[in-house]
């Protein structure tokens, strides 16, 4: 099983009574709240973070795309690709990934997810999620009933310029281009592996397992909640009678590993709180537009992982203004003064799965678990999360790589090959400063 450092890049500094007083992180978060010398700061300290994973010998470095939102700081995740992509010479970069549908046109992202791959010789993963409907709605102004179409026909495009060995034209409903001709081509011959990142769409995974694409399942609540989704898309893959390889399938989890479990239950409570609390504060309005899901998820009735996060903090909001109302708001001041027992408590984020918390011995036990039950080979692994403090990100990542990773590293690999990762002998050794 491969491990990969994800990293989200959140703002660390909101408000304590973020929640009370605003009603999104997304979207139309607070401009004012922004301080350029945190996040001056704060990408500075995410990349050596993202450095620091890869030195204590993760699989890969992974991250991502968001936009208008205090949740996760990378409107261009390739920008920070090619931060790492010289700075981490031995390790593989998951860009999970690039909103093909908000490039216009998306030969944009064939041409850079292509530099990345000769910068590192071969070592790069493209993601191309479908984007929240914050991301591509709201802040980007894409139309829910046509997003989809835009999605998969950009990717087609992508697939088509990495691939061609001639200019061609494309002539699609949304992109014509009389020439396609990417250059630089891509290192890795067809083209680097596509991972195609979910939050639970039943299209997605029918389009998976019928395109031999990776399924990375990227939710907020944990493995026990996620099984459901990770199922339905194996019977899918299974109904198109093909192998359950489980190098197939990916899943996002939230770690924290200290040397007991007492010592993690106090470690790790705040910035967990910050993150499920804070980061995920989105209005319910912004979570689920008319057309964004298709039809067959409705109904089979799947809840996104991002309605569900608004679905859950619209209920927190609520109950905070009915108790507000019923203490009167004007002798307590205001409604932010209910907020503290309106939280998600951070018993209920363990004892649900959205963290696996405890000793080594403890988390590689639930590790197991999640890999097998779920059947999923590739995990995006959460050392950092919320707020949480440099040194003890640093903590956190090196014990899982030294303590964790080695006794979960060999699922999978006796019985199934891993179609979905940079080929070691396909890749160029470095060159310049990297070789030194």
């Amino acid at each position: 099983m491969k491990s990969i450092f994800f990293h989200l890049m959140p703002y660390p500094e909101l408000p304590p009574d973020f929640p009370a007083e605003h009603r999104s992180v997304w979207v139309d978060i607070d401009p004012k709240l922004y301080d350029p010398t945190v996040g001056h700061r704060t990408y500075n300290t995410y990349l050596d973070q993202l450095e620091f994973a890869a030195t204590c010998g993760f699989d890969a470095v992974g991250i991502n795309e968001h936009h208008s939102n205090g949740y996760g700081l990378m409107p261009s995740p390739n920008i920070i690709a090619a931060a790492l992509s010289r700075n981490c010479p031995d390790t593989n970069i998951v860009v999970l990934g690039d909103s093909v549908a908000l490039y216009n046109p998306p030969l944009r992202v064939a041409e850079e997810i292509a530099m990345l791959d000769a910068i590192t010789g071969g070592r790069m993963i493209a993601g191309f999620p479908v984007g929240s409907p914050m991301d591509t709605i709201y802040a980007y102004g894409q139309n829910p009933a046509t997003l989809r179409e835009r999605y998969h026909e950009g990717v087609d495009l992508i697939r088509q310029a990495w691939t061609s060995d001639e200019v061609f034209s494309f002539n699609g409903n949304y992109n014509k281009l009389r020439y396609v001709n990417v250059w630089p081509r891509p290192v890795q011959q067809p083209h680097p592996p596509i991972w195609i990142p979910g939050g639970g769409s039943v299209d997605t995974w029918d389009w998976c397992a019928a395109e031999d694409l990776v399924y990375c399942y990227l939710s907020y609540f944990g493995y026990k909640a996620g099984l459901r989704t990770m199922q339905g898309f194996w019977k899918k893959v299974q109904e198109m009678g093909k192998e359950t390889n489980p190098f197939q399938g990916g899943f996002a989890q939230f770690i924290a590993v200290a040397d007991t479990e007492a010592e993690a239950w106090d470690l790790y409570r705040e910035p967990a709180e910050y993150f499920f609390n804070t980061c995920l504060h989105v209005y319910a309005g912004f979570a689920d537009p008319p057309g964004y899901k298709t039809p067959n998820t409705v109904r089979a009735g799947v809840e996104g992982m991002v309605e569900r996060a608004a679905r859950e903090a619209t209920a927190r909001s609520e109950a905070r203004a009915a108790d507000a109302a019923k203490a009167g708001a004007a002798r307590s001041g205001n409604a932010s003064a209910s907020y503290g027992s309106k939280k998600l408590t951070f018993e209920a984020m363990v004892s649900k799965g959205y963290i696996i918390l405890g000793n080594p011995t403890q988390v590689t036990e639930q590790v197991h678990e999640l890999a097998t039950t779920m059947n999923v080979g590739h995990l995006m692994v959460f050392s950092h999360f919320g707020n949480m403090d440099p040194e003890l990100v640093k903590m956190n990542t090196e014990m899982y790589a030294t303590k964790v990773m080695p006794e979960v590293a060999g699922l999978f690999e006796d019985d199934y090959e891993d179609h979905w990762w940079p080929k070691t002998d396909h890749q160029l050794a470095p060159v310049g400063s990297r070789a030194q």
